[in-house]
């Protein structure tokens, strides 16, 4: 079943609360997915720099003396932030792709969730409240962020399993539904030299934005782009550095519903997602229509 939310703010004034609206939302769906959970936040970038998050089962053994291992490694100054058993390294930007490569070297079963400029990623299995407190999620700020609580389906319940899943840098994806060719995608951009991880049908619809994204599209095309392309029966969110999307499949059978406001817009799979929003009794509140893509960009 799954439930996704989704929040994009126009009010800079509200960036210090994402984190606590975001998780606040997540938490309302916990009935629609009860196995893992997971939020992406988009916060400030830093010049020249950009980010890595990673997650390991053994956070005390994998993430000791990673700073100054990774630094040796790649060349350059490392800072590291620890929250449970993620962890946000801080590299120079140039040395984003290096030090991806070094942490599967020196830290084989440590697992990068998402890099970028912006772009954080914490996603564990359990209850969206456990998950979101683990991480102190309701402390960050940013500019907009995805989120998603899982009812597994056709994989096993595993942190790798749970969404948002993120296969190019800034972006992520979070799914209601199933895809029927999923296996078919997964090879066509594998031998586009695409890498995986899962057997998440997710994983591919993620991978097939960052390839078209990759080539050229924007959000918006890749997202018209996927109706044509993906099978089956699905509500897509994504974001990007600077955007925030929304697509259903034609027969739209999975719930979602959108609210714009000037200070915000929002997608939960069910209204009461929203309902603790301000300004939400004056908000455009709408369900989206079938085939048709909605993004906005700052």
């Amino acid at each position: 079943m799954c439930g996704i939310v989704g929040l994009f703010l126009k009010d800079k004034s509200l960036e210090p609360q994402l984190g606590a609206m975001l998780s606040e939302m997540l938490v309302l769906l916990t009935d629609r997915g009860p196995d893992s959970a997971g939020i992406a936040i988009y916060g400030a970038s830093q010049k020249d720099h950009g980010k890595l998050t990673i997650q390991s089962q053994q956070p005390a053994r994998d993430f000791a003396g990673l700073e100054a291992d990774l630094g040796k490694k790649i060349g350059a100054s490392v800072t590291m932030l620890v929250k449970s058993t993620h962890a946000v390294l801080d590299v120079p930007r140039d040395k984003l792709e290096a030090a991806r490569d070094a942490i599967a070297e020196l830290r084989p079963d440590a697992r990068v969730m998402g890099m970028g400029d912006t772009i954080e990623i914490y996603k564990e299995v359990g209850l969206p409240e456990k998950v979101a407190e683990r991480f102190e999620v309701s402390k960050m700020s940013g500019t907009h962020g995805i989120g998603h609580t899982r009812m597994a389906t056709e994989s096993a319940v595993t942190t790798m399993g749970a969404h948002p899943f993120s296969t190019g840098p800034d972006q992520c994806l979070v799914h209601n539904g199933s895809l029927s060719n999923h296996n078919n995608v997964r090879r066509e951009l594998k031998r586009e030299g695409m890498t995986f991880e899962t057997e998440n049908d997710t994983e591919v619809a993620a991978a097939y934005l960052s390839h078209k994204i990759s080539n050229g599209q924007d959000l918006g095309q890749a997202l018209e782009s996927s109706l044509s392309d993906l099978d089956g029966f699905f509500t897509f969110v994504v974001g990007t550095k600077n955007g925030f999307g929304v697509v259903r499949d034609p027969i739209a059978c999975k719930p979602a519903v959108l609210a714009e406001t000037d200070q915000y817009v929002a997608f939960g799979s069910e209204y009461r997602a929203l309902a603790k929003l301000p300004g939400i009794d004056g908000a455009k509140v709408w369900e989206p229509e079938p085939s048709t893509v909605y993004f906005w960009e700052h």
